[in-house]
């Protein structure tokens, strides 16, 4: 497997994209505006992340998905890590990540990668999604965010 950055002319996967969030507009908003990077095996995406700038000096980390046969053998790891040494290497001083309250994977997934959380975005999930979202028997509503230094 290799992790690489989308071609300019290569479409994003939006199948694994839409995993991760079931917004297709905000996902093709935030697309266009970010850099997108794929796990790449054997000629096919089987996961995949979004790098945007925020702020001076800062950057989101948005939609780390990984296909969901795969899940659990380290994949998403290995992209979380390859987006912080990216955003490293791109001159950032600070990577930030938003997920979901209720998962409690992703949640932990961060923290190992050296993510600290930094506060809690109530209602995001009502605010920003049509659908009820719902993860782990429970409805989305918060959003977690979290940061690491670079």
């Amino acid at each position: 497997m290799i992790i690489r950055k989308l071609g300019e002319h290569e479409q994003p996967p939006m199948d694994l994209l839409l995993l991760a969030d079931p917004n297709r507009s905000l996902v093709e908003q935030y697309v266009q505006r970010g850099s997108c990077f794929i796990a790449d095996k054997d000629g096919s995406a089987i996961g995949v992340y979004v790098l945007i700038p925020t702020r001076p000096a800062t950057v989101e980390l948005v939609n780390v998905a990984v296909l969901e046969a795969l899940h659990g053998q380290g994949i998403g790891k290995r992209l979380v890590l390859h987006a912080v040494q990216s955003a490293r290497e791109m001159g950032f001083q600070t990577i930030e990540v938003g997920t979901g309250s209720t998962g409690v994977a992703q949640l932990a997934l961060y923290q190992k990668c050296g993510f600290r959380m930094t506060g809690i975005d109530r209602d995001f999930f009502i605010r920003h999604y049509d659908e009820p979202i719902y993860e782990n028997g429970m409805q989305l509503k918060d959003m977690v965010r979290l940061s690491q230094d670079l």
